[in-house]
């Protein structure tokens, strides 16, 4: 049954420890912001914590797919769980408690290195083992794990435990779960993954620095990459300043993690939908009307419903649902671009990796750049007119199935 809805069957624990580390990892998403703003810090130092955060996700992200070459899934992913635990427990300890604002940036760099290297690993893990023919619906199933963690669970859970545990409990807590995630992916789950053969230090330095080359051998794996740094940059750049603009219209931070939770409830609904949605209706089209299209229309409507509604919580939550779905129309360039990628699948997976944690750095960057001289409305246009070049970017990336079909009615087509 797991192979037929798109899962791959030995894999299946897999998808559970991804959902309940990133549950770990993300219990705090939605209110540290306001919370260190509220305790002293600017909302620029606040976006300085989360931008050096992104920098070391983007750097562990990178790698993430050729590691899974060279060390093998389990390695790769181990080492993730290592960095996240040090990162966290150095940060509550020495950082978060005292609000000492340049230990929290070291520490919380260091456990930006935990989540890419377990996450992403085992999405390269599924990308081998998935059949072409169901590949989109294979990464759609791993975006619902990892979004129903991260966005959902982990801030519903932090919405009620915070008011029974407190923000520094709350915190530790997250290391029980990213172990638990950690069993279940590494030790429940049994399938077993051949890692390529490399002969010597020199073979394997080339498998790595693969995921950098790939960049100028492969220019339609780099255009992927731009369009995922696109896809992700209203769900890292929000969490900045848009808990503040909720505020000021009546919704406060506690009613914001649920509809924070909401709105990625919608994502998670429809990742698996356009999972689907891509192996039918084309991998290309789902990407540019529904991803590019739909985020430019909800990402402005996301931000003005407050405004025009006073706050409606309703209406505010539809639109936020929408917005989620619309972000989950980008899943299938996890298919498209490995598929661009040959036998190169885990250089490509690393380039999209990297994208994916570039993100985390770019959109609180914009953020912080842009919030005092545009306001969060100027941050919100620009984030609306990326997600429209990101569809415009999609349509000039070619399948090889298409390069094909272009030698085929035209000869003299390189």
């Amino acid at each position: 049954m797991l192979d037929k809805i798109g899962i791959p069957k030995s894999l299946s624990w897999g998808f559970l420890g991804v959902m309940l580390f990133m549950m770990g990892d993300g219990l705090e998403a939605g209110w540290l912001s306001p919370f260190l703003v509220d305790n002293g810090l600017t909302v620029q130092q606040s976006a300085a914590i989360f931008t050096v955060y992104g920098i070391s996700i983007a750097l562990s992200s990178w790698f993430s797919g050729v590691c899974l070459d060279v060390f093998g899934p389990k390695k790769s992913m181990s080492m993730g769980l290592l960095f996240y635990v040090i990162g966290t427990a150095g940060f509550i300890t020495f950082g978060f408690e005292s609000m000492n604002y340049p230990v929290m940036l070291i520490t919380y760099f260091i456990k930006g290195f935990g989540y890419p290297l377990f996450a992403y690993s085992f999405l390269t893990w599924v990308i081998y083992r998935s059949p072409k023919n169901k590949l989109s619906t294979a990464v759609g199933w791993f975006w619902v794990a990892y979004c129903a963690g991260m966005m959902v669970l982990g801030s519903w859970y932090s919405s009620y435990a915070i008011q029974y545990l407190g923000y520094v409990n709350t915190l530790w807590t997250s290391i029980f779960w990213v172990c638990l995630g950690t069993i279940f992916a590494l030790v429940i789950n049994k399938d077993k993954f051949e890692k390529k053969q490399i002969s010597s230090k020199k073979e394997a330095v080339n498998e790595l620095i693969k995921g950098i080359t790939i960049l100028k051998t492969n220019p339609r794996v780099a255009a992927g990459g731009v369009v995922r740094i696109i896809n992700s940059v209203g769900a890292y750049g929000f969490p900045v300043f848009l808990p503040m603009h909720m505020a000021e219209h009546g919704i406060e931070t506690s009613v914001w993690l649920q509809l924070w939770g909401t709105i990625f409830l919608g994502n998670i609904i429809f990742n698996l939908v356009f999972g689907f949605v891509g192996d039918k209706f084309g991998w290309k089209n789902t990407i540019i009307w529904f991803g590019g299209v739909g985020c430019a229309i909800f990402t402005l409507l996301l931000y003005y419903t407050p405004m025009i509604t006073n706050g409606n919580l309703i209406a505010t939550s539809i639109v936020g649902f929408i917005w989620g779905a619309c972000l989950a129309g980008y899943v299938p360039i996890g298919a498209l671009v490995p598929s661009v990628a040959g036998e190169d699948k885990g250089a490509a997976m690393s380039i999209l990796n990297f994208a994916a944690g570039l993100s985390s750095f770019v959109a609180p960057a914009i953020a912080m750049t842009f919030i005092g001289s545009a306001g969060a409305e100027g941050v919100v246009w620009i984030f609306a007119i990326l997600y429209l070049a990101s569809a415009v970017i999609v349509k000039f990336i070619r399948l090889p199935e298409e390069d094909e079909m272009k030698k085929e009615t035209d000869p003299l087509a390189s």
